[in-house]
């Protein structure tokens, strides 16, 4: 049997910006991205501690600090909004009880300040 499980996730993260005209997906800084262990394209999911909103999104290499969310995404939040991104992985059961998702904290600026 296989399930999904946690795999990464950057915990309480401000968004910087929200752009309505880009096609879509949430701009991470790359070295967040890095950290958390997070690929370009791969999908994601956004849970805005403010408003409640959760939703499915991809990934786009930022500048440092940046997050934003772009497309039909920036409806869904407002600029200084707090965000968990989360990812998945499917995995089988045996495997997932030994995994240890990877959890990047970040301050008020975006910056790393424990893993």
């Amino acid at each position: 049997m296989r399930v999904e499980i946690l795999s990464s996730k950057i915990h309480r993260a401000t968004v910087t910006d929200a752009n309505l005209n880009y096609v879509g997906s949430i701009t991470i800084d790359e070295e967040l991205m890095r950290a958390a262990n997070l690929l370009e394209n791969q999908k994601v999911e956004i849970l805005d501690v403010n408003n409640g909103e959760r939703f499915a999104t991809y990934v786009i290499k930022g500048k440092k600090g940046e997050i934003c969310l772009n497309g039909a995404a920036a409806r869904k939040v407002c600029i200084g909004d707090i965000v968990i991104i989360v990812a998945y992985a499917s995995m089988k059961f045996k495997k997932a009880k030994k995994f240890s998702p990877t959890i990047v904290h970040v301050n008020a600026k975006n910056e790393m300040i424990k893993k």
